[in-house]
């Protein structure tokens, strides 16, 4: 049985056979995977720009829409497939004429907006090197990332550009053009008009060449712990992408597909930008983030099929429809296209998958993945049990598994070797076997710390998993979060989760507190939902609650309550700063929280 067909006999609530499962996995190869994908004409290699969008054109399929864009008005206007070809071809041909060619780094500074889609693209035609920064970074971080990412070319708006750039442009002096999108470039000395320069090229351009192993994508990692990181992804990642999309998102060329991630991230370009025009389906634009209302909303408005978002805004979902057996509160959105619905970004707690199984009818997809992976590793996928908490099994195509940890709590090394865990429910850090083609080919300017995200064969994600015995993988923490408290290895993840099961808890975030007795003891910081009051009384509720979840080794010692607790602008709970805080230290990078201060 190929994993087509069992893609194909999926249905919600179904129990799988895992034989097929397993069977199909083991079949799958990514020579498979590439045959699926055109190749640029003439026998070249793989473009990812030529196979999001042109590629369909020699289909026949150019008049299909590509966006749907929702305007901040509310207006919804379509850019079909051969349009954006277009578009695309034009801004190439803009960086042609600008002298900007193989290799050059090519940054955007741009809100979720057809103009985003058009520079990522054609930046890829050109064959120059794209990087998305999030318009939530802060000034600093957004020079930081361009200073270091070489950016000879920055797309971006008047606003953005006056907010985060003009007062630090003597620190780029290698940053060659701005481009402005939308009026008052003319106000910004040095600038070019994005438009006027689109309105003035042809749309006519041919995609020079490519190999699998050109340099295509330039993430950052969030940095909160130093300099961002830069992670390199080469063209032939597309290939990862679309297969990815297929199995861990059910994604099909009929589908109205939205995602929620900001561009910046690898979530938002992998799956917000390439996978879902790579598939041929109909991608929602959304240049606002959208409230409790709009959320429901959109997704009835534009009678979205999948929709791939974060546990934050799972959340928001959540308080706005109702927890279980509140159906009744749904009646105001139409769901009823909606047919799958997965989360990335951080661990989902099962609370969420429960709420989504009991209140909209779907489960809610939780999976894994990181910038260094480039796509989706691990997942709950249509044709399988859904076990809430769990990260879901490996992808066809993805060997992993869990090594044994060491003192200092990652994988523990002995003359280079590492030891695989072969019982299951063992905690240690999560290894995946290279060779899958969106796996990251660098770190920018930093060798050594490429060589050693590697051992023995394996890369090491610094992830802390375990496996169970039917080969389901469960998050247990990052490796630095991890708690070690007398002698026991606590995941903040699984404490988070028992504590948002309570009715009272909107969000939670935790870390350890140092005791001389223990070394570490946990401590949760707790938002509270609208109308709750967080009393002394509270506090001992949840302490018992948790207590009798998980027992009084794992539960926390104490609780703080917070209004809003830190997060980075992907919606992931900043435990470095809380542990900061709580000790008083320095907080370091701050580069990924939200605002734009």
């Amino acid at each position: 049985m190929t994993w087509e067909t069992i893609r194909k006999n999926a249905a919600p609530r179904v129990a799988p056979n895992l034989a097929d499962y397993d069977r199909a996995r083991l079949a799958f190869t990514w020579a498979q995977a590439r045959a699926s994908l055109a190749g640029l004409p003439g026998g070249g290699g793989p473009n990812i720009a030529y196979e999001a969008v042109d590629r369909h054109l020699a289909a026949s399929q150019g008049g299909k829409a590509a966006l749907r864009c929702i305007a901040r008005d509310g207006s919804v206007s379509t850019v079909t497939y051969a349009e954006l070809a277009r578009r695309t071809a034009r801004f190439a041909q803009v960086l042609r004429s600008l002298g900007v060619g193989r290799g050059d780094r090519v940054f955007t500074l741009l809100g979720r907006r057809p103009e985003l889609f058009t520079a990522v693209l054609g930046t890829l035609k050109n064959t120059s090197v794209l990087a998305a920064l999030s318009p939530a970074l802060r000034p600093g971080p957004v020079v930081q990332r361009l200073r270091l990412g070489d950016a000879r070319v920055l797309v971006t708006s008047r606003a953005l550009y006056r907010r985060k750039v003009a007062d630090h442009q003597a620190a780029l002096p290698g940053l060659a053009h701005v481009l402005i999108v939308g009026p008052g470039a003319e106000e910004l000395p040095g600038s070019l008009s994005y438009d006027a320069l689109m309105a003035d090229t042809p749309d006519r351009f041919i995609t020079p060449p490519t190999a699998p192993e050109d340099a295509a994508l330039l993430h950052f990692t969030s940095g909160t712990t130093g300099e961002p990181k830069g992670v390199l992804h080469v063209h032939g990642a597309v290939i990862a992408h679309d297969a990815t999309a297929a199995t861990a998102l059910d994604l099909r060329p009929d589908d109205v597909y939205w995602c929620t991630a900001d561009a910046g991230s690898v979530t938002g370009m992998s799956y917000g930008v390439i996978a879902p025009l790579a598939r041929g389906a109909t991608l929602v634009v959304d240049e606002d983030d959208r409230g409790e209302d709009d959320l429901g909303g959109i997704l009835a408005g534009q009678r979205v099929s999948v929709w791939y978002t974060d546990p934050r805004s799972v959340r928001t979902l959540m308080r706005a429809t109702g927890r279980r057996g509140q159906r009744a509160r749904t009646d105001s959105y139409d769901l009823s296209a909606l047919r799958f619905l997965a989360s990335a970004g951080e661990p989902l707690t099962p609370e969420a998958v429960v709420w989504g199984r009991d209140v909209l009818g779907l489960p809610v997809h939780d999976n894994w993945s990181q910038t260094e992976t480039g796509c989706i590793m691990i997942a709950n996928l249509a044709a399988c049990e859904i076990r809430p908490g769990s990260m879901g099994r490996p992808l066809p195509g993805v060997e992993a598994a869990v090594l044994e940890l060491g003192e200092d709590g990652r994988a523990r090394l002995a003359d280079g070797r590492v030891t695989v865990l072969e019982n299951p429910d063992i905690e240690g850090e999560l290894a995946l076997r290279p060779g899958w083609p969106s796996m990251f080919r660098g770190y920018l300017h930093d060798t050594a710390r490429y060589a050693a995200a590697f051992a023995d064969g394996w890369y090491l994600t610094g992830d802390i998993v375990r496996r169970d015995k039917d080969g389901w993988y469960w998050f247990v923490g990052r490796a630095d979060d991890v708690i070690t408290s007398a002698g026991r290895l606590i995941g903040p993840f699984e404490v988070e989760s028992a504590l948002t099961g309570h009715p009272s808890v909107a969000e939670a975030g935790v870390i350890g507190r140092p005791d001389p007795a223990a070394g570490s003891v946990v401590k949760a910081f707790v938002s509270v939902r609208p109308g709750v009051q967080p009393t002394p009384a509270l506090e001992r509720e949840l302490l018992a609650f948790v207590r009798r979840r998980l027992g009084p080794a794992v539960a926390p010692r104490e609780i703080a309550f917070e209004r809003d607790l830190p997060r980075t602008h992907s919606g992931t709970v900043l435990r470095r700063l809380l542990r900061a805080r709580e000790l008083g230290l320095p907080s370091g990078d701050l580069s990924t929280l939200e605002g734009s201060a």
